[in-house]
């Protein structure tokens, strides 16, 4: 079985960061889930997140949504 992250899989492994840091923004913004997703989706951060080669998706949640700076 190959583990290797590539940019053809890396779509595997986002929506569980997406989400994550969609509840944290939704509620210190105080705004809806579903903004929040497209806040996320629309912003810089995600740009380089869908990127393999930044390497962005070897960072947590938390330490994602610091790099954010939407809050």
């Amino acid at each position: 079985m190959n583990l290797d992250i590539t940019q053809s899989n890396l779509h595997l492994i986002l929506p569980s960061k997406i989400g994550r840091m969609a509840e944290m923004l939704a509620t210190d913004s105080n705004r809806s889930i579903v903004d929040a997703v497209r806040d996320i989706y629309a912003s810089d951060l995600y740009r380089r997140l869908e990127q393999e080669q930044t390497k962005q998706w070897h960072l947590g949640p938390v330490a994602l949504y610091q790099e954010l700076g939407l809050q």
